[in-house]
């Protein structure tokens, strides 16, 4: 069953307010994960944004995120990050951006697979699911790829490796 989230910490940052909610089993890998993800975000408003209003991020099992990929997506399987953009279109601090879950057990088992830390990944996590709120995705070839260049950039700036350089020398 499904950790209850239990920590709920308020961070307002360059014009964003961001309530990051850490499970207790992630927070048990990891205690940074809210301060990492508020720092993720930010940097991440500041490259691509910059966006005011407020958004919630949730960092649970996944059975929770198996349940909103089904509701939300028709995918009956946990995924590593989901971003539900708000259809709130009101400008300026009020604003909600939407919501963004993500998997610390899926992460975790990626970044053990990928030879990287955990508060790297979600870090990456973070920003892509960020940047899928501000409208960015990756359903053509050349959306992802400038997509994935800002992540790039943005993911540098704080001090995260490029997360899709192991993807690009495999081929």
């Amino acid at each position: 069953m499904s950790d209850p989230v239990e920590d709920m910490v308020c961070v307002e940052v360059d014009g964003l307010t961001l309530e990051i909610g850490v499970a207790p089993g992630a927070a048990l890998l990891d205690a940074r994960l809210a301060a990492l993800i508020a720092s993720a975000i930010a940097a991440a408003n500041r490259a691509a944004g910059p966006a005011q209003g407020a958004v919630a991020v949730v960092v649970d099992d996944d059975e929770r995120i198996r349940t909103l990929n089904r509701l939300w997506r028709g995918l009956d399987k946990p995924t590593n990050v989901l971003s539900f953009p708000s259809p709130d279109t009101q400008p300026g601090a009020t604003r909600t951006l939407g919501d963004i879950a993500i998997s610390y057990e899926t992460a975790a088992r990626e970044a053990a697979a990928e030879d990287k830390s955990l508060a790297d990944h979600v870090a990456h996590l973070s920003v892509h699911g960020f940047l899928h709120l501000l409208g960015y995705d990756h359903e053509s070839d050349d959306d992802a790829e400038e997509m994935e260049g800002l992540e790039r950039a943005i993911l540098a700036r704080i001090g995260v490796s490029d997360p899709y350089v192991a993807r690009e020398a495999e081929g």
